[in-house]
């Protein structure tokens, strides 16, 4: 007459399989890599595709003084 704790132990362990999966879908890594697509062609440094115009003036003003902006960022002109 008794447990029905058989079924529940089924149920929990094919519950969790499901979490592990879901948690397992792989790292970022491979997104960002594709996401840096913005490179400075002074010192090939690369950006993220988000990176503002801003971020892009102070890495030319900071690490090529002697450069121009638009040297290290040839899509900034318009």
């Amino acid at each position: 007459m008794g447990g029905g704790n058989g079924q529940k132990a089924k149920m929990a362990r094919e519950k969790n399989l499901e979490k592990q999966k879901a948690a397992s879908k792989g790292s970022q890594l491979d997104s960002n890599k594709k996401a840096m697509s913005i490179q400075c062609k002074v010192c090939m440094q690369t950006f993220m595709c988000t990176t503002s115009e801003v971020k892009c003036r102070e890495h030319a003003e900071a690490k090529h003084p002697k450069s121009d902006v638009y040297a290290c960022f040839p899509h900034l002109k318009k």
